[in-house]
């Protein structure tokens, strides 16, 4: 099905919370993989389904370490867990330094996400410029996305990376006091640079409701209920 990569230019304005949100309202299968060589924090951030922690040690890792003479997208699921809710979820690294032993990884890596027939996927790239061999990865994607703060330096960062990259679309993560404006005028400035610019709202109550309460309060808040109409939007294209 479809490998979805969302990921940042200067700030990485909360990819992972994004990502998250996205993933919980998706309206197909969905797994959602911590993509980010810098370093990971889902493990830390979102409850087992069982209410305990998720093991950091499974996850990209493990994968990496089983994949040297290949991956195949049936290798993945042994190496996701299920957090509260019941949403897949391949953690990723847990420091930086280990992606430096696994800097052949990420084309592989892209084309099994890619090829995972029964689930879309939706990969937290994390900030992007760190680490090129990146890129390989992105090049898989059915999708990309780029997220960025409705600010002058925010989007003058964006502008630039647009010009550089393949980026499908824009995600501008907005103050619901000017949600609609800020998403125009950002459009705006890249419009002829994207396919399509959509928005989300800056939430963080419902950020925090995402770190384990699912359902009831965290249905009703602003972040679930753009990144619903964001996910509908995306499944359309």
């Amino acid at each position: 099905m479809a490998l979805i990569v969302l990921a940042a230019d200067k700030g990485a304005p909360g990819v992972t919370t994004a990502a998250t949100a996205l993933a919980a309202v998706w309206p197909r299968p969905v797994l959602l993989a911590e993509c980010d060589p810098a370093g990971g924090d889902l493990a830390y951030r979102l409850p087992a389904v069982d209410g305990g922690v998720l093991n950091p040690g499974k996850g990209l890792l493990t994968l990496g370490a089983t994949a040297r003479r290949g991956l195949d997208p049936a290798q993945i699921p042994a190496h996701t867990q299920k957090v509260i809710g019941g949403l897949d979820v391949l953690v990723g690294l847990t420091h930086g330094e280990q992606a430096a032993g696994l800097t052949w990884l990420w084309g592989p890596l892209g084309r099994a996400l890619a090829g995972i027939p029964e689930a879309d996927v939706i990969a937290d790239c994390g900030r992007l410029g760190a680490h090129p061999q990146l890129g390989d990865l992105m090049a898989e994607a059915d999708q990309v996305l780029l997220l960025a703060r409705a600010t002058l330096d925010h989007v003058a960062h964006l502008r630039e990376r647009l010009s550089i990259s393949k980026a499908h679309g824009v995600v501008v993560i907005a103050d619901p006091r000017s949600y609609r404006a800020s998403i125009e005028e950002v459009r705006r400035i890249v419009g002829p640079y994207v396919g399509f610019v959509h928005g989300l709202a800056h939430d963080p109550k419902g950020a925090e409701l995402l770190r384990g309460q699912w359902g009831g309060r965290l249905d009703r808040s602003l972040l679930i209920r753009t990144a619903r109409d964001l996910a509908g939007r995306l499944v359309t294209r």
